[in-house]
């Protein structure tokens, strides 16, 4: 294969998109060969063991070659597609072979250089047969972005021989955000650095519109559990793996690692949801999330305050204990892959209508499939809502590497004995797990207790700010 052919196709590689995964499996494809692709582009979207991620491909060009089909798990590094970004040069059974993962293979000796070029039937999965092919030279590929790099610089510093860009300068998350809105770049006017369309831009550039496009449903997440079920099947089984796979193994690894205590209190919270209904009035509240979890995950951040030793961790490795000055508050949410946690970052510094907005995007994105592996990362203490289901109250486990979590059950209409007399009036059951290597018996009773007596009392809420 001569320089020009390696530089015309470019070999897109499964990223680790979140923190040391191994593996990703694709969900979907939204593209086949022969379709033009653009930089920041989504192509595919995948699923790893934390979440379904999408994927922008880094090049301009045509799509050559899809390497693997859907329901295919790729290991990361592993070339999944080809693009060619100089269609219309060169035949295009010109483009490289994947090369294959494992492989430490020794430089290609010269008589290898007279044997044929074309190119050899892959198997997914197996790689290129060794009786069949040759690795490209190392100092060639290696040549490779070094050379590709100097023509983006030349762009960038505006000389050389490259062809400048006329497209509207913004980073691949900035054009999923337009492309999900509807927005043509083209139309924005940019107020970033260099010309560079923020997404703030594009945020304003929607505002007069009636409604952003609808992003596209994810895919169901497994395949074998949606198919109909044949008549007279007793069982039907489902393999093990993403999402519900790292999720068994985390919620195993808490449950024998960390010895669980957990604390019960039931409550008054008739005056909170009264705050609900006027909250959802208030003009300052317009357009934003407002419903019992938001006072609940707002009465914790208050507990939190007055008892910061329930924001910790424990490192084994260590022998310490990991005091967090800060609070990332995790929402268990039930998905279609399974259950996961995603956490609202810095939740300590936001004022109500902060929080409300990150809670809605947050639980928007997870019910789309969105949610990225950093949002699920850096936890500090959960907050899991079983009584959405009409469960009063449960014994949930620790989410890994937290010292508490707190489960709120159904909010019913009970008799109450309310200034001496029996009344009907909103009541609901809190539990609140903890980690007792951390949290002694009274720590972790002052906590549920003053998350308790802010939804009794919500005028605390102030009082105790």
């Amino acid at each position: 294969m001569t320089a020009d052919t390696s530089l015309r196709f470019r070999e897109f590689k499964m990223p680790d998109v979140g923190e040391g995964l191994t593996e990703a499996e694709i969900l979907k494809w939204y593209v086949q060969p022969g379709d033009t692709v653009t930089d920041g582009q989504v192509v595919c979207e995948v699923e790893t063991a934390k979440a379904a991620v999408e994927l922008p491909i880094p090049y301009d060009g045509v799509v050559h070659e899809l390497r693997f089909e859907e329901g295919t798990t790729v290991d990361v590094g592993t070339s999944i597609i080809t693009i060619d970004v100089a269609p219309g040069s060169a035949p295009a059974d010109q483009a490289p072979a994947p090369e294959p993962v494992a492989a430490a293979e020794p430089e290609p000796a010269a008589e290898e250089e007279e044997k044929p070029k074309g190119r050899q039937p892959v198997l997914v999965g197996y790689g290129v047969a060794e009786s069949s092919t040759k690795r490209r030279p190392r100092k060639q590929t290696a040549a490779v972005p070094e050379q590709a790099a100097a023509a983006i610089q030349a762009e960038m510093n505006g000389h050389g021989s490259v062809v400048p860009d006329t497209r509207p300068l913004a980073k691949p998350p900035v054009r999923k955000l337009a492309k999900d809105l509807g927005i043509d770049l083209a139309t924005v006017t940019p107020t970033g650095p260099d010309g560079i369309i923020t997404r703030e831009d594009v945020h304003a550039a929607a505002a007069p519109a009636p409604a952003p496009v609808a992003a596209e449903p994810a895919p169901a997440a497994v395949p074998v559990a949606a198919e109909p079920v044949a008549s007279g099947a007793r069982e039907t089984r489902v393999p093990i793996k993403g999402v519900r796979k790292a999720t068994a193994a985390a919620m195993v690894g808490s449950a024998f690692t960390a010895p669980h205590v957990t604390e019960f209190v039931t409550l008054d919270v008739t005056r909170t949801m009264k705050l609900v209904e006027e909250l959802k009035a208030d003009k300052d509240m317009a357009g934003l999330r407002v419903n019992p979890l938001l006072l609940i995950a707002k009465a914790l951040l208050v507990a939190i305050r007055r008892n910061p030793g329930i924001n910790a961790s424990w490192d084994e490795a260590a022998q310490e204990i990991v005091q967090k000055h800060y609070v990332n508050l995790g929402i268990a949410a039930a998905t279609p892959r399974g259950l996961i946690v995603p956490n609202i970052k810095d939740a300590h510094d936001k004022t109500l209508p902060e929080l409300a907005a990150a809670l809605g995007e947050l639980v928007a994105t997870a019910r789309e499939g969105r949610t990225t592996p950093a949002a699920m990362q850096g936890g500090t203490v959960t907050i899991t809502n079983v009584g959405v289901f009409g469960v009063d109250t449960g014994t949930p486990i620790l989410n890994p590497g937290e010292s508490a979590i707190l489960a709120v059950g159904a909010i019913k209409l009970q008799p109450w004995v309310h200034k001496g007399k029996v009344k009907p009036r909103q009541v609901t059951t809190l539990a609140l797990s903890f980690d007792h290597r951390l949290v002694d018996g009274e720590l972790g009773s002052k906590v549920l207790a003053d998350v308790a007596a802010v939804l009794e009392q919500p005028k605390r809420l102030i009082t105790w700010a």
